[in-house]
C-alpha cells in the first residue's frame, strides 16, 4: 500500500524493478505490480500507458541523478573530459543498485521485431547524450557538433555495454575504459580543431590521460 508521503510515480517503477530482481524483467506485469501495491490498474495507467514506460521512468531517474550533479560545487572546475567521464558514471552508478535488470531491459530492447521500442529507445539514448552535453557544457555548432554528437554516444554506448559485464569494484575497469576512449577522443578533437574551446578551459592530454591501472574519477 502506498502512503500519503511517498510518490506513486516513484514507488511504481521501484516495485517493478524489485519484481524483476526476483524473477526477470520480462516475467514483470503491470497487473502483478497493482496486486502489490493494492492499487488498480487504471491508477497505474495515470501514470505509465505501458510497460516501456517504466524502463524510461529508469533511466530518467539516472539522467536526474547525473545532472545534480553538474550543480556540485567543484564540478565547474574539472576539465571538459573530467567533467565528461564523471557524468557518464554518475549515470551508471545511478543504475548498478540493479545492473542485472538494467541489462534486461536493454537486451529485451534489442531483440528482433520490435522497431516499435527501439526507435524510441535511440531517441532515449539521444536525449540523454544532450543532456551529458549541455551539464559538461560542450558548446560546437555546425560539423563539430555533430562529429562530436556521435562520437560521444558511441562512446556512451561502449560504456554502457562494457559496465554491463563488468565486477570489478566500483566498476573500475568501466572508468578506466571510458578514460582511455574519451583521452582519444579529446586527442583527435584537439587534433582537428586546435587546442582552444570556447567557455572551457581544455588541458592538454598528456595532462588528463591516465595510465590503465588508475582512474580519473
Amino acid at each position: 500500500m502506498i502512503t500519503e508521503s511517498e510518490n506513486i510515480r516513484d514507488v511504481i517503477v521501484n516495485t517493478a524493478v524489485a519484481i524483476a530482481a526476483r524473477t526477470s524483467w520480462e516475467a514483470v506485469r503491470i497487473h502483478d505490480i497493482a496486486a502489490e501495491l493494492n492499487i488498480s490498474l487504471d491508477e497505474i495507467r495515470g501514470y505509465f500507458r505501458e510497460k516501456e514506460d517504466l524502463v524510461d521512468a529508469w533511466f530518467d531517474r539516472a539522467d536526474g541523478i547525473m545532472l545534480r550533479e553538474a550543480d556540485t560545487a567543484d564540478f565547474s572546475a574539472l576539465t571538459s573530459q573530467q567533467r565528461i567521464h564523471r557524468l557518464i558514471m554518475i549515470w551508471l552508478d545511478a543504475l548498478a543498485v540493479q545492473r542485472k535488470v538494467t541489462q534486461q531491459m536493454i537486451l529485451a530492447k534489442m531483440e528482433p521485431g520490435h522497431i516499435h521500442i527501439q526507435v524510441p529507445a535511440v531517441m532515449r539514448i539521444s536525449r540523454t547524450v544532450q543532456w551529458i552535453r549541455e551539464a559538461a557544457q560542450r558548446d560546437a555548432i555546425f560539423v563539430r557538433r555533430a562529429l562530436e554528437e556521435s562520437v560521444l554516444t558511441t562512446i556512451y554506448l561502449m560504456t554502457f555495454f562494457f559496465w554491463m559485464r563488468d565486477e570489478t569494484p566500483g566498476s573500475s575497469r568501466t572508468r578506466q575504459f571510458l578514460n582511455r576512449n574519451l583521452s582519444l577522443a579529446m586527442w583527435l578533437d584537439q587534433t582537428i580543431y586546435g587546442n582552444n574551446e570556447s567557455k572551457i578551459s581544455q588541458v592538454s592530454v598528456d595532462r588528463i590521460s591516465v595510465s590503465p591501472s588508475k582512474s580519473t574519477h
